[in-house]
């Protein structure tokens, strides 16, 4: 009979906690620690491939990435990456050690009981790194324009002539002088961080927009634009996040995936529902929920989305026309019960992912 030997790997920054069940044995058969290092590698595949019979290891996602799974799997050993928000939990269990870890790892893997990720290549991860990039950029260059508007409203100034950061904005920024020593000192550190990240983030602007248009991903993108509020860096979210959404069964899926569906606690004859379960990636679901307010209003089909939607396949079309519809009509109805703007947008974002799953169907990287 052959023999399945189970590896659950404790991942960590400063060393790993490996426990080896063989078989069905209860007991781990070997337990050690290595030091994630070229060295470790070393011993780790020698002593996974020494076994004998077939190895299957595991171990979960978090801030060390997927550098061990790539290189076991060139390795030729069978590895896998588990969901770290999907492992079970026994809710008495109080002592959390590197070594229980690695055990309940190697165990939950034979039980059949981990939900294991979709690790990217690396031409994908280094895709996704540069969109979270300009994310965290964007959210920085919110931060200093707060802080520049808070500023100038403790000495008692405020811009009333229309919106904020236009080119009239800064001609009054301008005209703005100070009392003190050092208030000036401040304002101009804090105009010229806001240059450098703006610069920043015009940069990586540049290079989302030069990667959309590479030949393996422009189809892919140029598919995703016909739906309403979808545009070159919505698109590329969400090829750089989901990559081939053929690997979702259905659009239920997908939205599960992305945690958009209500969560549910119902016992004996009670149903109890919930606010969506968040379980999903956030950088999707942020894209979708704003997404989702371009349909708040009546549906016009001005030169933008008409440039967009040209030249397209008849089908994506004609998904894209049931998408304004639908979604338009839903937003309508949940407000006109009155339901809060802010719900309507969130339930009509888990719909427009259903579309998007429509047309990943069709399209692919």
């Amino acid at each position: 009979m052959k023999i399945i030997h189970w590896i659950g790997i404790d991942d960590h920054a400063d060393k790993w906690t490996i426990a080896h069940l063989k078989g069905q044995e209860q007991k781990p058969a070997h337990e050690f620690e290595l030091k994630p290092d070229e060295n470790g590698y070393r011993k780790l595949i020698a002593f996974a491939k020494n076994l004998g019979g077939e190895v299957r290891i595991v171990y979960e996602a978090g801030p060390c990435g997927y550098e061990m799974y790539r290189r076991l799997t060139k390795a030729e050993l069978h590895c896998e990456v588990a969901a770290p928000s999907l492992t079970p939990n026994k809710p008495g269990q109080r002592v959390k050690t590197n070594r229980r870890d690695a055990v309940k790892l190697a165990r939950y893997l034979r039980a059949n009981e981990l939900t294991f990720v979709v690790v990217p290549d690396g031409g994908r991860e280094s895709l996704r790194d540069v969109v979270r990039a300009r994310q965290a950029v964007q959210k920085d260059l919110v931060s200093i324009r707060h802080q520049i508007v808070k500023f100038l409203l403790r000495y008692g100034h405020r811009y009333r002539e229309g919106k904020a950061w236009t080119t009239r904005f800064w001609r009054w920024l301008g005209t703005i002088k100070l009392e003190g020593e050092y208030g000036p000192i401040v304002l101009a550190e804090m105009k010229a961080t806001h240059t450098e990240r703006a610069a920043r983030l015009a940069r990586y602007d540049g290079e989302i927009e030069a990667a959309a248009k590479k030949p393996e991903n422009a189809p892919y993108v140029a598919a995703l634009c016909v739906l309403r509020g979808i545009g070159t860096l919505s698109a590329m979210t969400l090829l750089s996040e989901l990559g081939d959404l053929r690997r979702f069964a259905s659009a239920p899926q997908l939205m599960a995936a992305i945690g958009v569906v209500p969560a549910e606690h119902s016992t004996g004859d009670k149903t109890t529902r919930l606010s969506i379960t968040k379980s999903g990636n956030a950088h999707v679901r942020h894209i979708v929920v704003e997404a989702a307010w371009h349909y708040q209003r009546r549906i016009a089909n001005g030169p933008r989305i008409t440039r967009r939607r040209k030249g397209q396949a008849q089908a994506l079309r004609d998904i894209a026309h049931k998408c304004d519809l639908r979604l338009n009509r839903k937003f309508f109805r949940m407000t006109s019960r009155g339901k809060r703007s802010t719900v309507a947008a969130v339930a009509v974002g888990r719909e427009l992912i259903g579309f998007i799953w429509a047309i990943g169907q069709l399209v692919h990287p």
